[in-house]
């Protein structure tokens, strides 16, 4: 669990079959939560909210392939929290091809509540984020920075010395690059960066050590 000065809790369970971060933030005292990408056992994740005393207030997809979507719907019928994802990924959330889910035998598709594009910002559970448009390893793909506390939700596109892959459904690798660039790596050096894979990071600490991309 991650904390910070402005009392948001960064928690993280890593569930499915490509080990993906499902993450759930809360103001420190509160009772309500904001979910990111739900990728598999949306019932079993509420079990484990509700035993923490949470409520879901808003589910959030940073990009809608398989392996980040597999949970949200028994998850969305549980709780009856919104959906929100960009609307750049609309193809994605409504095609088991391009997300990738009939290639492993599970076709499904995503049912978002509120489409959100690059500025967007959100306030739900006493935290307001804003979206950040980071296309490459989607169309679509999205960020969600949370300017109090200096917390990025980055999803597949910025991994702790790594990138996300580029070569599946609407991917592009220069986009990639030009996202991290342009969009991520002019955040303030101090934000964590909480990806869709892995350990977090540091803004600072990608730009330094990330030899995929240099800013």
């Amino acid at each position: 669990m991650a904390e910070n000065q402005a009392g948001i809790k960064v928690n993280c369970f890593v569930v499915g079959m490509v080990q993906t971060n499902f993450y759930f933030l809360y103001r420190e005292g509160s009772s309500e939560t904001i979910v990111f990408d739900p990728a598999d056992l949306g019932g079993r994740l509420c079990d484990e909210l509700e035993k923490r005393g949470l409520t879901v207030k808003a589910i959030f997809l940073t990009h809608a392939h398989f392996d980040h979507i597999m949970g949200l719907e028994e998850m969305k019928e549980r709780t009856g929290a919104p959906v929100y994802a960009c609307i750049h990924e609309k193809r994605l959330c409504e095609s088991p091809r391009l997300n990738e889910s009939v290639s492993i035998g599970r076709p499904c598709t995503v049912s978002v509540d509120h489409w959100v594009d690059d500025g967007d910002e959100v306030e739900c559970a006493g935290i307001r984020l804003r979206t950040i448009f980071t296309p490459g390893h989607t169309e679509g793909s999205c960020a969600y920075y949370i300017e109090d506390g200096h917390i990025l939700i980055s999803g597949d596109t910025l991994f702790q010395s790594s990138i996300g892959r580029s070569d599946l459904p609407t991917g592009d690798q220069d986009t990639l690059f030009k996202s991290i660039r342009t969009r991520l790596y002019t955040l303030p050096d101090d934000t964590t960066v909480f990806s869709g894979h892995g350990d977090e990071t540091t803004i600072a600490y990608e730009k330094k050590h990330n030899w995929f991309v240099r800013a």
